[in-house]
Order: structure tokens, then C-alpha cells, then sequence
């Protein structure tokens, strides 16, 4: 670009600028008319938050927070273990089968922001003011007989090894930015049109007559062609997933492991389509799913799925790689699980009450940027480190048998050798923190924050609140290297300690330690990139299938006509609406799934926010982690990943667990305070990290 046409990119770059800044203000001004007329509406007798969303195009709890008065009683008597959990870095992939309301379109969804995007403030008369949020506050275990009664096992429900053979789909690879397509040892060029569900299907049908099974979506992203009409990536993935497509419709599932209905993600959705005469299934997917590429082609994506299936094969000879890694890992366990002894009967479920207790007080990875004055504004270097394949560390141990309650007076009887014993253990408590009054550095325990599901990690010297949290982060509390914080036991479930996921997570570290290695000796490019991908995978499939345990409760959601809004269910959150018609998705509780296992979960993701803060390295005699670095020199925690303003001389032998240097950005650093911020220093760090000596 010369001088002249970077002027003039800059004058129209100017012009776009006052566009949207007009655009922002006619839509406050739209929102503030939309909302005045809310609180008109408000003043009828008989006005219900129910019957005022769909037609403002907001939820109900968007309608309460403008009106409190019209506070429905089933959002006000209690019921936080339904609410979904929200879209993010730290967990899996949704999965499972929708259930299908009358008159609607069933789709597994992940939950998703409000349909009406927010805007900039307009003029202060016109800005609506919105209440404070209050912090979360946990569920509890009932006194008494009822919460006793929670540590049970569900009926008849419990994960068993399978008596038949997973079938292995056929596959796929199409680039839908050139067209590419590679089956097999075969590689195609496709006319796409115009890149809809419905082309694609067309043109790989064409091309492959006899038909496939599963087709994955190397690059293009199709489903992000209309993006620019659509308030979010959401809603220009549903609309793309439901548009038209002749002679297919949505798939109803079929087979043991059934899966119906398409799932409306963001980034890696799926498209699940049947021929209309019913003869053919097929899924449209996101590798992404897998691996992050940079610009792989489909057939170096097809050896990368290829080595991951032999290496597998390896310990698995009935191995079979599944639509995404959750799926995956999880059915791989399940063939782990032993045929005879203390399990062959399987590891049973535990009661729904206990599994929506988890569900609310067990969160994921620690995410937490810690912003000015907590560190300095401008940071001398920011370091990143992160985890290597960091969840497979802590698979050792899980909780096994049945579920005790282990109560406050309990609990206080007990000698301190078996309270210590107790907070090793596999357990999930309910404690009253307090933080010493002369602490100077990180929070070490969650705490509920406002917003669904949010978490905080309070540090400030005197603090007192009450969480949930598991034995290896009270142990930490306990035992840290600088100041032991006070922790009162107010109730608790404890566990047997057994070995449910050592085998299957030993199979897979093998797995990853073998592709890794390939990677690194393989002379040739391309099939280096390939064992590096396959290895990424195998990373996914032990992340994803520990989520997949976890299961969120059912979702679902549907579609009514606009014509028709009355019959959108009173329950439902409106997530997305056009001239036709309204979408919605509402909560429907736990399903029988008898591989759910939210103790295992909540176990491992424990475990790994400890070792976020402490870390002992046996083999080097020392330790590694955030509270062995200079009080102020933390910038944030990401699931895995550690951001210092100073480097560490931290051992790494690359076994799961050691923190790798992942990026350096010497300073001065401005301390980001957002998480795009945050993301782009990131990104610099990684880039200067791999530069050449003397390049910039």
C-alpha cells in the first residue's frame, strides 16, 4: 500500500467510524423507546414478564431486571441448579439428544447470550438504569433426613462396559474456501454456490455417489457467510444450520449412540441431516473441534485423524474416532472399565440432587485477570506459561462408592490426623473462608460472584466467605508456604478414593507421549504437522471427555411462530427472533445418562486449580506454581495457563503437568484490563517467543 491509498483508506476508515457511532445512537434510542414502553406496558394489571419478552425480543430475567414487579414466582422460589451453564475456553462441548416440544425444531444448544445486542450508552436520559447484582449464593445440603438422603446412587443407572462394537463412520475432509475435498487417498475440487448446507451436501454427493457419513469443515466456516446481518455469530449459525435444504431434513438420530437434531454453536456447531426418504445420515462438523490449525489442508488434517486412530489401536483394538473428542474420549472409557473385580458391574450414578449440587458449586478452570492497582500499570514483561496436557496430572485419584455426608459436628469429633486425611481425600465441602489479615498476594479459593455460574477468588486481607470447593484447594489453603488460611468445615460429601480413569488416562498420556515424539523426530513436514495435530487430539479427547462427565442439564430448544408468540413456553428465554419466527431454548433438568460423573469432573478441575498455586516437582526438589512467584506479579490465570511480569526457573521434562514457557513480551507492558487485551498480548508473546534472535 502506497502513501495515497493508505491516506485515503484512513479517510474512509473515519467514515465508518461516524456511521457507527450514528448507528449506536439511533439504536439507544431505540432501546430506550422499547423500554419505556416495557414499563407502560408494566402498569396493566394483568402484564406478565412471560407474554412482554418475546415480543421486546428479550428474556424474561432482561424484562424483570427493568421491572422487578413482574417477577414471575417460578423465577423467584429457587431454581439455580437448572439455569445452563455459559459458553467458554474452560469447558466441553455440549452433547446429547434433544427432546422436541410440539410444534418445535429440536437442537442440543450450548446457551447463548441475549438475541438484542448491547449498545454504547446513549445521552443519560435515555440510558436505563440496571439494578446492582448481588453475588451468588451457593445451594445447600437440607438439615436433616432429606439431605441425608442425597448420597444415594440412582436407581438403576450406572456406567457399564459395552457389549457391541462402535462402527466407524465414513469420512470426509473439505476446505470450503477452495473447495478441496479429500477422501481417502483421493483429494476433489467442488463447486460450493454459495457455500449454504444444502450445496454442500449437494456437491459432496455428487462427487462421492455411494455417500458419506461425516464431512469436516476444514476452513471457510460456511456457517459464518451472513454474519454481518446477524446481531451475533449465534444467530448466523442457527439460521445457516435451519435454512432449507431440498430433499434432506434434520436428522432424528439413530444407532446406540444416538444423536439427533443439530447443535447451534458458535464456532464449531454441528449439522445433522437425513435424506428425506431416510436412507442416509450425515454430520456436517468443525475440525476445529479437535486442534486449532494454522492453515493445515484437509490431507494433512486426514493423517493427523489417521495417526490418532493407529496410535489408539494401539490400546484400543476396537478403537473408533467418534464426531468430536468428547465423544470420543468418553466411549474409550467406557472400554476401559474392568470386566471383573470390585466394578464390573460399572460405577453407578449419583442421585440428581447431588449431581445439581455439583452442577452449582463445582466450577471449571480458574479464569481471572488481575488488573491495576493489584499489579503495576505498566508491567515489566509479561511471561506465559502454561500446563502441558495439565488435566492428565490429576487422574490418579477420583471418588468411588457411596457418597457420605460428612456434617459440621461430625466433621469437628474427628481427630486432626483424620480431618487431614478427610481434606485429602476425594471430597466436595462447604466451608467459611476466612482470609489472614496479613495476607499480601492471589485469592486461593472460588468464591460465587454475580452472574450465572461467575467466580471470584477474593484476596483482600480479612475476608470472610462462604463457598464450596474441593479437598485438594482446602488442602492448599491449609498447607500454603506463606500463610495458612482459616477454614471453618460447615458441611461436606466425601468419597472413597479409587482409580476409575487411571487406566484410560494412562492409555491416552501414552498415546500423546508417542505422537508427541513423532512429531518431533518425523523428517518429513508434512506428517511431522500431522503426528503434532494427532497429539493436539488426544490433548482434547482426555479435556473434553473429563467435561463430558460432568453433564450439564438438558437444554432445549425451539422455534414458534411469530404469529404464535402466546404459545412460547412462560419458562423459555427468547435467544434469537427474525420476521417469521422466534427461537427460544428452556431448561428441562438432567437426563439418565449412565455416564454421568460430575464427582470426577469436579475432582480433576480441583486438583488443577491447585496446581495453579502450588506444584511440587519431586524429581528437582522444588516447587512451581503462582504462589511461589513475588506478591503483584500474577496478571492472570487462564484454566491452564499462568501470566507472570517475570520469568520462572521452573523445571519442565515434558510430562503432563510441567509449565512450558509458551510466550515473553519484554516491557514495558501496558497491564491489560480486558480479556482481548489480555488475548493480544498473548498472542505477541507467542510470536516474539518463536522470532529469530534480532527480528521484530
Amino acid at each position: 500500500m502506497d502513501a495515497q491509498s493508505y491516506h485515503a483508506a484512513l479517510t474512509e476508515l473515519r467514515g465508518v467510524r461516524d456511521d457507527i457511532k450514528k448507528a449506536r445512537a439511533a439504536l439507544a434510542k431505540l432501546e430506550a423507546d422499547r423500554d419505556q414502553r416495557i414499563t407502560q406496558l408494566a402498569r396493566h394489571e394483568k402484564a406478565k414478564a412471560e407474554r412482554i419478552a418475546p415480543a421486546a425480543g428479550l428474556s424474561v430475567a432482561d424484562i424483570v431486571a427493568l421491572v422487578p414487579a413482574l417477577a414471575p414466582h417460578s423465577l423467584t422460589e429457587g431454581e439455580a441448579l437448572l439455569q445452563p451453564a455459559p459458553p467458554g475456553t474452560t469447558g466441553p462441548p455440549t452433547t446429547g439428544t434433544a427432546e422436541s416440544a410440539p410444534g418445535t425444531h429440536p437442537q442440543p444448544v450450548a446457551p447463548a447470550p441475549p438475541a438484542v445486542p448491547s449498545s454504547a450508552p446513549g445521552p443519560a436520559e435515555a440510558t436505563p438504569v440496571t439494578p446492582p447484582q448481588a453475588p451468588r449464593t451457593l445451594p445447600s445440603i437440607p438439615e436433616g433426613n432429606t439431605g441425608d438422603a442425597w448420597c444415594t446412587h440412582t436407581r438403576s443407572l450406572a456406567s457399564q462396559r459395552p457389549n457391541f462394537t462402535q462402527q466407524a463412520r465414513s469420512t470426509v475432509f473439505l476446505d470450503t474456501t477452495t473447495g478441496v475435498l479429500v477422501h481417502r487417498s483421493q483429494t476433489h475440487r467442488l463447486d460450493l454456490g454459495d457455500r449454504s448446507a444444502h450445496d454442500l451436501l449437494t456437491a459432496v454427493f455428487h462427487t462421492l455417489p455411494e455417500g458419506v457419513e461425516r464431512i469436516y469443515i476444514t476452513a471457510g466456516d460456511p456457517w459464518h457467510r451472513d454474519a454481518d446481518r446477524y446481531p451475533y455469530l449465534r444467530d448466523a449459525v442457527a439460521a445457516w444450520l435451519n435454512a432449507p435444504t431440498p430433499g434432506w431434513r434434520t436428522d432424528t438420530g439413530r444407532g446406540k449412540d444416538r444423536m439427533a437434531g443439530h447443535f447451534v454453536h458458535a464456532r464449531n456447531p454441528v449439522g445433522r441431516y437425513q435424506r428425506e426418504n431416510g436412507d442416509q445420515h450425515v454430520e456436517i462438523r468443525s475440525v476445529g473441534e479437535w486442534f486449532d490449525l494454522d492453515g493445515d489442508d484437509p490431507a494433512t488434517i486426514r493423517d493427523a485423524f489417521v495417526l490418532l486412530w493407529q496410535a489408539l489401536r494401539h490400546h484400543w483394538n476396537d478403537a473408533v474416532l467418534m464426531g468430536s473428542p468428547s465423544q470420543t474420549g468418553r466411549d474409550l472409557w467406557t472400554r476401559t472399565i474392568p470386566q471383573r473385580g470390585q466394578h464390573a458391574e460399572g460405577f453407578p450414578v449419583l442421585s440428581e440432587e447431588l449431581r445439581g449440587l455439583l452442577h452449582a458449586t463445582a466450577g471449571q478452570g480458574r479464569n481471572e485477570l488481575l488488573t491495576p492497582p493489584r499489579v503495576p500499570e505498566q508491567l515489566p514483561q509479561l511471561v506465559e506459561y502454561d500446563r502441558t496436557f495439565a488435566y492428565a496430572k490429576h487422574t490418579w485419584k477420583s471418588p468411588v462408592g457411596t457418597p457420605r455426608r460428612i456434617t459440621a459436628a461430625t466433621f469437628a469429633s474427628w481427630p486432626q490426623k483424620e480431618q487431614q486425611q478427610a481434606l485429602y481425600g476425594c471430597g466436595h465441602w462447604q466451608v467459611r473462608v476466612t482470609v489472614p489479615d496479613t495476607w499480601n498476594h492471589i485469592g486461593l479459593l472460588p468464591a460465587p460472584a454475580p452472574g450465572e455460574r461467575a467466580w471470584h477468588y477474593p484476596a483482600d486481607p480479612g475476608t470472610t466467605f462462604t463457598t464450596w470447593a474441593g479437598g485438594p484447594e482446602i488442602h492448599t489453603a491449609l498447607t500454603n508456604p506463606l500463610n495458612p488460611w482459616k477454614i471453618e468445615i460447615l458441611d461436606g460429601i466425601l468419597w472413597e478414593n479409587g482409580k476409575p480413569l487411571d487406566d484410560w488416562a494412562k492409555k491416552l498420556k501414552d498415546t500423546w507421549t508417542n505422537l508427541s515424539a513423532q512429531a518431533h523426530f518425523q523428517g518429513d513436514a508434512q506428517q511431522a504437522r500431522a503426528a503434532h495435530l494427532a497429539s493436539r487430539a488426544v490433548r482434547a479427547i482426555l479435556l473434553y471427555g473429563i467435561g463430558s462427565f460432568a453433564q450439564r442439564p438438558r437444554m432445549v430448544t425451539g422455534t414458534t411462530p411469530r404469529t404464535l408468540e402466546r404459545d412460547v413456553p412462560p419458562d423459555a428465554e427468547i435467544i434469537g427472533f427474525d420476521d417469521e419466527l422466534i427461537t427460544w431454548q428452556r431448561p428441562r433438568g438432567f437426563s439418565r445418562d449412565p455416564n454421568a460423573h460430575p464427582e470426577w469432573a469436579a475432582t480433576i478441575w480441583s486438583g488443577a486449580r491447585a496446581a495453579l498455586l502450588t506444584q511440587r516437582h519431586r524429581d528437582d526438589d522444588t516447587y512451581a506454581g503462582a504462589l511461589h512467584t513475588e506478591p503483584g506479579s500474577v496478571v492472570a490465570f487462564r484454566t491452564d495457563a499462568l501470566y507472570l511480569t517475570q520469568p520462572q526457573n521452573w523445571p519442565h521434562h515434558n510430562q503432563p503437568g510441567d509449565y512450558l514457557l509458551r510466550g515473553q513480551l519484554t516491557g514495558p507492558v501496558t497491564a491489560p484490563t480486558t480479556e482481548e487485551e489480555l488475548l493480544a498480548l498473548r498472542d505477541a508473546g507467542r510470536t516474539a517467543l518463536t522470532q529469530p534472535a534480532g527480528e521484530a
